[in-house]
Protein backbone atom coordinates (compact mmCIF):
# COMPACT_ATOMS: atom_id res chain seq x y z
CA UNK A 1 0.00 0.00 0.00
CA UNK A 2 1.01 3.71 -0.94
CA UNK A 3 0.16 5.95 2.10
CA UNK A 4 1.09 9.87 2.21
CA UNK A 5 0.64 11.16 5.94
CA UNK A 6 0.26 14.80 6.43
CA UNK A 7 3.08 15.94 3.52
CA UNK A 8 3.75 19.50 3.00
CA UNK A 9 6.31 20.92 0.63
CA UNK A 10 7.19 24.55 -0.94
CA UNK A 11 9.38 26.10 -3.13
CA UNK A 12 9.62 29.17 -1.46
CA UNK A 13 7.47 30.54 1.26
CA UNK A 14 4.20 29.50 0.06
CA UNK A 15 3.10 26.18 0.27
CA UNK A 16 3.01 24.12 -2.87
CA UNK A 17 1.42 21.26 -1.03
CA UNK A 18 -0.48 21.48 2.42
CA UNK A 19 -0.88 18.49 5.25
CA UNK A 20 -1.72 16.20 2.21
CA UNK A 21 -3.20 12.39 3.31
CA UNK A 22 -4.42 9.52 1.47
CA UNK A 23 -3.72 5.80 0.75
CA UNK A 24 -3.66 3.81 -2.19
CA UNK A 25 -3.85 -0.21 -2.15
CA UNK A 26 -1.96 -2.50 -5.23
CA UNK A 27 -3.08 -2.35 -7.85
CA UNK A 28 -5.65 0.30 -7.77
CA UNK A 29 -5.60 4.29 -10.54
CA UNK A 30 -5.85 7.21 -8.58
CA UNK A 31 -6.24 10.20 -10.61
CA UNK A 32 -5.23 12.98 -9.33
CA UNK A 33 -7.45 16.00 -10.26
CA UNK A 34 -7.43 20.23 -9.70
CA UNK A 35 -7.02 23.35 -11.87
CA UNK A 36 -3.04 24.12 -13.58
CA UNK A 37 -1.02 25.30 -10.44
CA UNK A 38 -2.77 23.47 -8.02
CA UNK A 39 0.10 20.94 -6.92
CA UNK A 40 -0.58 17.70 -8.81
CA UNK A 41 2.96 17.39 -10.65
CA UNK A 42 4.39 18.37 -7.34
CA UNK A 43 2.59 15.92 -5.77
CA UNK A 44 4.55 12.86 -7.53
CA UNK A 45 7.78 14.73 -7.88
CA UNK A 46 6.95 14.01 -4.23
CA UNK A 47 6.14 10.34 -3.58
CA UNK A 48 8.54 9.77 -6.52
CA UNK A 49 11.16 11.48 -4.17
CA UNK A 50 12.51 14.03 -6.17
CA UNK A 51 11.75 16.85 -3.17
CA UNK A 52 12.38 16.85 0.57
CA UNK A 53 9.16 17.00 2.10
CA UNK A 54 9.09 19.84 4.83
CA UNK A 55 7.09 17.70 6.98
CA UNK A 56 5.14 14.46 6.72
CA UNK A 57 5.94 10.98 5.41
CA UNK A 58 5.05 8.94 2.05
CA UNK A 59 5.30 4.90 2.23
CA UNK A 60 5.62 2.37 -0.17
CA UNK A 61 4.42 -0.67 2.33
CA UNK A 62 7.57 -0.26 4.95
CA UNK A 63 9.83 1.57 2.60
CA UNK A 64 10.39 5.27 3.33
CA UNK A 65 10.03 7.38 0.11
CA UNK A 66 12.98 9.74 0.78
CA UNK A 67 13.75 12.66 -0.75
CA UNK A 68 17.50 14.05 -2.24
CA UNK A 69 19.21 14.80 1.17
CA UNK A 70 19.00 10.70 1.41
CA UNK A 71 19.31 9.48 -2.03
CA UNK A 72 22.58 10.17 -4.14
CA UNK A 73 20.20 9.53 -7.15
CA UNK A 74 16.85 10.96 -6.27
CA UNK A 75 13.88 8.40 -7.27
CA UNK A 76 12.99 4.53 -6.00
CA UNK A 77 13.37 1.72 -8.24
CA UNK A 78 10.48 0.09 -7.45
CA UNK A 79 8.34 3.33 -9.03
CA UNK A 80 8.96 5.32 -12.19
CA UNK A 81 8.06 8.33 -12.79
CA UNK A 82 6.49 10.12 -16.81
CA UNK A 83 7.18 13.50 -16.65
CA UNK A 84 5.72 15.85 -19.22
CA UNK A 85 8.53 16.62 -21.01
CA UNK A 86 9.09 13.20 -21.49
CA UNK A 87 13.36 12.41 -21.32
CA UNK A 88 13.47 10.43 -23.94
CA UNK A 89 17.33 10.22 -26.29
CA UNK A 90 16.93 11.67 -29.69
CA UNK A 91 19.84 9.96 -31.68
CA UNK A 92 18.79 6.38 -30.95
CA UNK A 93 15.43 4.55 -32.02
CA UNK A 94 12.65 4.06 -30.51
CA UNK A 95 13.53 0.46 -29.80
CA UNK A 96 16.39 1.34 -28.28
CA UNK A 97 14.85 3.73 -25.60
CA UNK A 98 12.41 1.11 -25.07
CA UNK A 99 14.85 -1.06 -23.97
CA UNK A 100 17.51 0.73 -22.70
CA UNK A 101 17.08 -0.61 -19.02
CA UNK A 102 16.37 -4.02 -20.24
CA UNK A 103 19.36 -6.50 -19.99
CA UNK A 104 21.30 -7.73 -22.67
CA UNK A 105 21.31 -11.20 -21.42
CA UNK A 106 18.80 -12.60 -23.14
CA UNK A 107 18.64 -10.94 -26.45
CA UNK A 108 15.38 -12.36 -27.63
CA UNK A 109 13.80 -12.36 -24.61
CA UNK A 110 14.79 -8.40 -24.85
CA UNK A 111 13.41 -7.88 -27.88
CA UNK A 112 10.01 -9.77 -27.29
CA UNK A 113 9.50 -7.19 -24.45
CA UNK A 114 10.12 -4.09 -26.41
CA UNK A 115 8.08 -5.06 -29.12
CA UNK A 116 5.19 -6.15 -26.32
CA UNK A 117 5.18 -2.45 -24.72
CA UNK A 118 5.54 -0.86 -28.23
CA UNK A 119 2.35 -2.97 -29.38
CA UNK A 120 0.65 -1.54 -26.09
CA UNK A 121 1.50 1.98 -27.67
CA UNK A 122 0.71 1.27 -31.38
CA UNK A 123 4.59 1.67 -32.08
CA UNK A 124 5.52 -1.04 -33.51
CA UNK A 125 5.92 0.77 -37.27
CA UNK A 126 8.65 2.71 -35.92
CA UNK A 127 10.50 0.71 -33.88
CA UNK A 128 13.76 1.41 -35.91
CA UNK A 129 13.46 5.47 -36.27
CA UNK A 130 15.11 7.61 -34.53
CA UNK A 131 13.11 9.48 -31.57
CA UNK A 132 13.95 12.81 -33.74
CA UNK A 133 12.17 12.47 -35.97
CA UNK A 134 9.04 11.51 -34.15
CA UNK A 135 6.03 13.93 -33.39
CA UNK A 136 5.22 15.08 -30.22
CA UNK A 137 2.38 12.88 -29.44
CA UNK A 138 4.29 9.70 -31.00
CA UNK A 139 7.27 10.78 -28.23
CA UNK A 140 5.09 10.45 -25.20
CA UNK A 141 3.57 7.41 -26.83
CA UNK A 142 7.73 5.97 -26.67
CA UNK A 143 8.09 7.36 -23.08
CA UNK A 144 4.84 5.38 -21.90
CA UNK A 145 6.16 2.23 -23.25
CA UNK A 146 9.74 3.02 -21.58
CA UNK A 147 8.51 3.45 -17.80
CA UNK A 148 6.80 0.28 -18.47
CA UNK A 149 9.80 -1.56 -19.53
CA UNK A 150 10.90 -3.23 -16.06
CA UNK A 151 7.40 -3.31 -14.51
CA UNK A 152 7.78 -1.09 -12.22
CA UNK A 153 5.31 -1.60 -8.55
CA UNK A 154 4.03 1.75 -8.69
CA UNK A 155 4.01 4.29 -12.35
CA UNK A 156 3.89 7.98 -11.83
CA UNK A 157 1.85 9.65 -14.79
CA UNK A 158 1.87 13.26 -15.40
CA UNK A 159 -0.45 14.00 -18.06
CA UNK A 160 0.24 10.70 -20.00
CA UNK A 161 -1.96 11.33 -23.22
CA UNK A 162 -1.81 15.28 -23.56
CA UNK A 163 0.26 15.23 -26.88
CA UNK A 164 -1.53 12.20 -28.26
CA UNK A 165 -4.23 13.05 -31.15
CA UNK A 166 -7.98 12.30 -30.00
CA UNK A 167 -8.75 9.75 -32.78
CA UNK A 168 -5.87 7.77 -31.13
CA UNK A 169 -5.65 8.76 -27.50
CA UNK A 170 -9.12 6.41 -26.15
CA UNK A 171 -7.64 2.91 -28.28
CA UNK A 172 -4.26 3.54 -26.45
CA UNK A 173 -6.06 4.40 -22.79
CA UNK A 174 -8.26 1.51 -23.03
CA UNK A 175 -4.94 -0.28 -23.87
CA UNK A 176 -2.66 0.69 -21.37
CA UNK A 177 -5.12 0.53 -18.06
CA UNK A 178 -5.56 -2.70 -18.81
CA UNK A 179 -2.35 -3.76 -18.96
CA UNK A 180 -1.75 -1.71 -15.98
CA UNK A 181 -4.60 -3.93 -13.96
CA UNK A 182 -3.40 -7.18 -15.78
CA UNK A 183 -0.15 -6.68 -13.75
CA UNK A 184 -1.50 -5.41 -10.86
CA UNK A 185 0.80 -1.82 -11.23
CA UNK A 186 -0.51 0.76 -8.92
CA UNK A 187 -0.91 4.15 -11.26
CA UNK A 188 -1.31 7.69 -10.02
CA UNK A 189 -2.27 9.98 -13.25
CA UNK A 190 -2.28 13.65 -12.77
CA UNK A 191 -4.82 14.44 -15.34
CA UNK A 192 -7.07 17.18 -16.54
CA UNK A 193 -8.69 14.94 -18.63
CA UNK A 194 -12.58 13.46 -17.30
CA UNK A 195 -12.17 10.73 -19.33
CA UNK A 196 -9.29 9.14 -17.62
CA UNK A 197 -11.09 9.90 -14.16
CA UNK A 198 -14.82 8.68 -15.07
CA UNK A 199 -13.64 5.37 -17.52
CA UNK A 200 -10.26 4.12 -15.72
CA UNK A 201 -9.93 5.34 -11.92
CA UNK A 202 -10.18 3.27 -8.98
CA UNK A 203 -9.87 6.43 -6.53
CA UNK A 204 -10.14 10.36 -7.72
CA UNK A 205 -8.51 12.53 -4.95
CA UNK A 206 -9.17 16.37 -5.86
CA UNK A 207 -6.58 19.51 -5.38
CA UNK A 208 -6.87 22.71 -4.73
CA UNK A 209 -4.22 25.38 -3.83
CA UNK A 210 -2.04 22.06 -2.62
CA UNK A 211 -4.42 20.63 -0.49
CA UNK A 212 -6.85 17.62 -1.08
CA UNK A 213 -10.36 19.14 -0.88
CA UNK A 214 -12.03 15.94 -1.83
CA UNK A 215 -11.33 12.19 -2.53
CA UNK A 216 -12.91 9.16 -3.11
CA UNK A 217 -14.57 7.06 -6.29
CA UNK A 218 -15.22 8.36 -9.41
CA UNK A 219 -19.01 7.80 -9.43
CA UNK A 220 -19.42 9.80 -5.99
CA UNK A 221 -17.23 12.80 -6.88
CA UNK A 222 -19.25 13.23 -10.13
CA UNK A 223 -22.55 12.48 -8.47
CA UNK A 224 -21.75 14.65 -4.80
CA UNK A 225 -19.44 17.27 -5.87
CA UNK A 226 -18.78 19.33 -2.86
CA UNK A 227 -18.65 22.54 -4.17
CA UNK A 228 -18.31 24.13 -8.06
CA UNK A 229 -15.03 23.85 -8.17
CA UNK A 230 -15.30 20.41 -8.11
CA UNK A 231 -17.84 19.38 -10.30
CA UNK A 232 -16.44 22.04 -13.03
CA UNK A 233 -13.83 19.60 -13.32
CA UNK A 234 -15.62 17.32 -15.04
CA UNK A 235 -17.43 19.90 -17.70
CA UNK A 236 -20.13 22.48 -17.66
CA UNK A 237 -21.96 22.79 -14.66
CA UNK A 238 -24.67 24.78 -13.48
CA UNK A 239 -25.30 26.54 -9.94
CA UNK A 240 -29.50 25.91 -9.13
CA UNK A 241 -31.32 26.56 -6.23
CA UNK A 242 -33.93 23.96 -5.67
CA UNK A 243 -36.53 24.34 -2.86
CA UNK A 244 -33.75 26.52 -1.33
CA UNK A 245 -31.04 23.79 -1.72
CA UNK A 246 -28.37 25.12 -4.00
CA UNK A 247 -27.47 22.02 -6.48
CA UNK A 248 -24.75 21.38 -9.11
CA UNK A 249 -26.67 20.61 -12.37
CA UNK A 250 -24.58 19.43 -15.52
CA UNK A 251 -25.16 20.27 -18.79
CA UNK A 252 -26.91 16.94 -20.04
CA UNK A 253 -29.05 16.90 -16.61
CA UNK A 254 -31.70 19.67 -17.76
CA UNK A 255 -34.13 19.42 -20.42
CA UNK A 256 -36.46 21.47 -22.17
CA UNK A 257 -40.19 21.29 -21.05
CA UNK A 258 -43.49 23.40 -22.09
CA UNK A 259 -43.27 25.52 -18.48
CA UNK A 260 -41.41 25.77 -15.37
CA UNK A 261 -39.97 28.35 -13.13
CA UNK A 262 -36.77 27.60 -15.02
CA UNK A 263 -37.27 30.45 -18.01
CA UNK A 264 -34.51 30.79 -20.10
CA UNK A 265 -33.55 33.22 -23.13
CA UNK A 266 -31.19 31.36 -25.60
CA UNK A 267 -28.01 33.11 -26.44
CA UNK A 268 -25.57 30.60 -28.53
CA UNK A 269 -25.69 26.98 -29.73
CA UNK A 270 -22.35 25.05 -29.80
CA UNK A 271 -22.10 21.77 -31.98
CA UNK A 272 -20.70 18.75 -30.39
CA UNK A 273 -20.93 16.16 -32.33
CA UNK A 274 -23.62 13.75 -31.19
CA UNK A 275 -25.26 17.06 -29.08
CA UNK A 276 -25.61 20.80 -29.07
CA UNK A 277 -24.24 23.02 -25.75
CA UNK A 278 -27.22 25.33 -25.41
CA UNK A 279 -25.62 28.92 -23.62
CA UNK A 280 -28.85 30.82 -22.54
CA UNK A 281 -29.73 33.33 -19.86
CA UNK A 282 -31.13 32.93 -16.66
CA UNK A 283 -31.72 35.94 -14.44
CA UNK A 284 -28.20 37.67 -15.65
CA UNK A 285 -26.46 34.70 -15.32
CA UNK A 286 -25.22 31.98 -17.64
CA UNK A 287 -26.84 28.35 -17.55
CA UNK A 288 -25.71 25.39 -20.30
CA UNK A 289 -28.04 22.95 -21.25
CA UNK A 290 -27.68 19.88 -23.75
CA UNK A 291 -30.28 19.61 -26.82
CA UNK A 292 -30.16 17.46 -30.59
CA UNK A 293 -30.55 20.90 -32.14
CA UNK A 294 -29.24 24.03 -32.35
CA UNK A 295 -32.05 26.76 -31.17
CA UNK A 296 -32.44 30.08 -32.33
CA UNK A 297 -30.76 33.23 -30.50
CA UNK A 298 -33.11 34.86 -28.42
CA UNK A 299 -35.56 31.75 -28.52
CA UNK A 300 -37.45 32.08 -24.41
CA UNK A 301 -37.55 28.57 -23.21
CA UNK A 302 -38.57 26.58 -20.46
CA UNK A 303 -36.15 24.03 -18.45
CA UNK A 304 -36.11 21.42 -15.54
CA UNK A 305 -33.67 19.06 -14.43
CA UNK A 306 -34.09 15.54 -14.95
Amino acid sequence: MLKIQNISFSYSKELTINEGSFSLEKGKNLAIIGESGCGKSTLLKLIYGLHDLKDGHIFWNDIEILGPKFNLIPGMDFMKYLAQDFDLMPFITVAENVGKYLSNIYPEQKQARILELLDIVDMIEFANVKVKYLSGGQMQRVAIARVLALEPEVLLLDEPFSHIDNFRKNTLRRKLFSYLKEQQITTLIATHDSTDILSFADEVLVIKNGEVIDEGSPLKIYQNPKNKYVASLFGDVNELVVNGVLNFVYSHQLEIVPDSDLKVEILNSYFRGSHYLIECNYKGELLFFENNEAIRKGNILYLKIK
